[in-house]
Formats: C-alpha cells, structure tokens, sequence
C-alpha cells in the first residue's frame, strides 16, 4: 500500500539486517506503518536494488530525503555491516532515492534517535525511574543498549542544537568478570574464540554458548540454540535452560549496570532487540535488578537510573525519520 498524494513530502526509511532490510515511508516524523516491506537480503545484489523494488511499489512517490540504519559500523558515511558483504554509502543512497538529503546511521544510533518519539505503550519498565527523575527534554543523557544477533549500546544526547547519538561497537569490548564461574566461562569463550568478548555471551549465540559451556562444566555436552533454549527454560523443562537464562541475566544487568555508570543516563536505559524482549517477562525474578545495582558503594546510586525495554519493532525505522528530520531543518 501507498500514500495517496504521490508529492514529495516523504522520507524513506530502512533498517537493514544481517538476514533482511525493512524499508518505508515517513511523513516527518511519522512513520507510515502501512507501507512497511521487508526483503531478504540474500535475494538481492545490494541495497540499491532493494530501494528501487521498494520504491517500484509506491505508485511514483518521490523521496525529500533518506536514511537507513545499518547492522554494523558506519564510518564517514560508509556503512559497513557485520554479518553481510554489504558496502552502503551516501552516493548509492542518493543515487538509488534520488534525493540529495541522505544519511547512513549504525542500527543502535537509530533506536536513540526515535527515543523522542516513543509512545508510552511501546515501553515496558524493568527498573522504574526515581520520583522526579530528569527527561531528554531536560538535557539528561539517555543510553540504548541492544541485545539481539548482536550486542550493542549507545548514549543519547540532547542539546539546544539537537539530539547527538554517538556510534559505538560496544560488544566487542571484553566481557565482564564478577564470579569465578564468570572467569571460568570466559576462559571457555576464550578458547573457542580467542578474544572473549562482551558479544560472544550477550547475543542470541551468546545464550547457546552459555549453554554449551554449563553443559561441558557437568560433563554432559550438548548444544542447543537460543530458541530451543528459550522454549525449554519457559516451559520450564530443562534445569541447564533456566541455570543458562539466569546466568544470562546477571551479566546483562552487570553490563547494563556498568553502561549506566560510563554515560551517568539520567534520562533513562532503553533496552531493546529481540533476545533482550524475549526476556522482558523474566528479568525481575531472574536478577537482573540486583545485578545492575551490584557496584558496591556506588549500588544506592545506582537507583538514580530507570530502565524499559523498548517493544515497537519499527523503533530503528521511525529513529531514521527523527533524525532525517533534524539534519532537514
């Protein structure tokens, strides 16, 4: 389905995977939910011919401007993603949209910049915020953390020149160490995959590895994946999935907690991405509370910080028109 008014007031949107790249239109800071496609990426030789398939598909719209949101890290204006050949830049953006008003973003840049515009009904509280606790529209830092295929976070700043998402790869970082079962899984990670990263336990493989690496500590190797895993640890039929959730848990509140302390978020911790939702339910009951607060001296500061899971799945597409947006003017 298409706008009805083929005139060039809207903006085109994409959030692009390592598996697929959804595309549509936006009226300002509107997101049209009605013209939302997805493509799998493996059937196409680049994005370029993604837009055009999309674009052939919305009776003759013209684009005032465009914005996509890449898996990967984007630098210069070059967009790289993780998990797939894929080179996106500025001049294949303006060429495939027609418009000169362009802009490439990391995913997770995305998702800080449609904080603004997220309705309440799009957020679930994990932690709440203290009484009075400072908003965006005060100026108080805000930090997305994104749990999913991959691990991700970025702080969001808003200024009297407008909001600043700064790009980060936080994943890759070294994973943290509160316990000496920790150690010990990292040790394992270690082995397997030579850098023992914040990512390789904080993702959807993450979950299978944690898995995996329990399975070997009490002698029964087995593997399973993160659905599989998921499915067993809710319907509570695998002890090694719910030992595996829980420990999950405790090192994303102590990722989450020390995410908090380096960028002092006032303004609130957004989680989102699929893994970290497909926990929403279960964070309280399996620690994650505790775990972020676990700072020592610092743990009654700590409750400075609220934290909601961000459950609008088009989040990443309505930040790309937020921010197509401000840099329009």
């Amino acid at each position: 389905m298409s706008p009805s008014d083929p005139q060039k007031t809207y903006s085109l949107v994409a959030d692009i995977g390592g598996t697929n790249t959804r595309v549509a239109l936006a009226e300002g800071t509107h997101l049209l939910p009605e013209t939302v496609c997805r493509y799998p990426n493996a059937e196409f030789a680049g994005l370029e011919t993604v837009l055009r398939a999309f674009l052939d598909t919305q009776d003759g719209v013209a684009c005032a401007g465009a914005c996509v949101a890449v898996a990967g890290p984007v630098r210069d204006g070059v967009g790289a993603l993780t998990n797939l050949d894929w080179t996106i830049d500025c001049a294949t953006l303006a060429r495939a949209t027609g418009t000169e008003t362009v802009s490439i973003l990391n995913d997770l840049q995305a998702q800080g910049y449609s904080l603004a515009d997220l309705s309440e009904d799009n957020l679930r509280r994990v932690i709440p915020a203290p009484a009075h606790a400072p908003t965006h529209a005060t100026g108080a830092t805000q930090i997305v953390i994104g749990v999913g295929t991959g691990f991700n976070a970025a702080p969001v700043f808003t200024t009297d020149k407008g909001r600043l998402v700064t790009p980060a790869e936080a994943g890759h970082a070294n994973m943290p160490v509160r316990t000496e079962a920790e150690l010990r899984l990292l040790q394992y990670v270690e082995t397997a995959h030579g850098f023992p990263a914040i990512e390789d336990v904080m993702s959807g493989r993450g979950l299978s590895r944690i898995y995996g690496w329990l399975a070997h500590e009490a002698g029964t190797p087995k593997e399973a994946s993160a659905a599989e895993i998921m499915a067993r640890f809710e319907a509570g039929t695998d002890p090694l999935a719910q030992e595996t959730a829980a420990m999950f848990v405790r090192i994303l509140g102590t990722v989450a907690g020390n995410l908090a302390l380096i960028h002092l978020p006032f303004g609130g911790v957004y989680l989102c991405g699929g893994v970290a939702r497909a926990f929403a339910p279960h964070l309280d009951r399996l620690g994650f509370q505790a775990a972020f607060r676990d700072k020592g001296r610092f743990a009654g500061f700590m409750g400075n910080f609220g934290v909601s899971m961000i459950e609008d799945d088009f989040a990443a597409l309505s930040g790309c028109a937020s921010h197509l947006q401000e840099i329009s003017g």
